[in-house]
């Protein structure tokens, strides 16, 4: 089956009314979350936390950006999926060298904090998730969109799993893994991201 079968479908989808109102929820609750996650991240000492913190900040101007090309062609919605994955990119990266830098001079973060306020980011993401779920399959710009969200849910379990390790070991190691495997996610959505981009942008529309 050709990769660009259904480049008709999801004129349609992303066209929503529906669509756009998911959106606009999905924009203010990240938005809302990474005033939240950053406070707590910087107050407990925790890199997991100041990672989704930032990841949320991410997800609220892509959802911005999505809003603002939802009428336009497929070219530049999916050059608007190009600069989402490049954001995309250098939050894995930042994190990436977060996390070698408290591997080497970081303290032990506050295991209560991390636990609370990563429940609380959790049910953000579910909830967004949900919304988002019936348009998680389209051109590049939703796709996107969808990754972002799905990544900060995984994001989010991997922050309580830290915490219980952080708890349980006394050892900052297990906030510093979970940093690391976000940044991996964040680069490997980023190329996902990148290549349906490229292959919308070669199909004349």
């Amino acid at each position: 089956m050709s990769a660009h079968c259904c480049h008709t479908e999801p004129v349609a989808k992303h066209m929503s009314p529906a669509y756009r109102r998911v959106l606009w929820l999905a924009l203010i609750i990240n938005a809302g979350m990474f005033a939240i996650e950053i406070s707590a991240g910087l107050r407990a000492g925790s890199v997991a936390l100041l990672a989704d913190s930032l990841d949320f900040l991410g997800d609220a101007g892509n959802y911005a950006i999505s809003l603002f090309v939802l009428s336009m062609s497929l070219a530049w919605r999916a050059r608007a999926a190009q600069l989402k994955a490049v954001s995309m990119a250098v939050f894995g990266l930042w994190v990436l060298l977060a996390t070698l830098w408290n591997a080497y001079h970081g303290g032990l973060p506050q295991a209560a904090t991390m636990g609370l306020v990563g429940s609380l980011a959790l049910l953000a993401n579910l909830a967004v998730a949900a919304l988002l779920y019936a348009w998680r399959d389209g051109d590049s710009n939703m796709r996107s969109v969808w990754l972002c969200t799905r990544n900060d849910a995984l994001g989010n379990i991997a922050v309580l799993l830290a915490a219980l390790g952080v708890h349980g070991s006394g050892s900052a190691w297990p906030d510093l893994l979970v940093a690391g495997i976000m940044a991996g996610l964040a680069l490997t959505s980023a190329w996902q991201v990148l290549r349906q981009a490229r292959s919308e942008l070669q199909v004349k529309v």
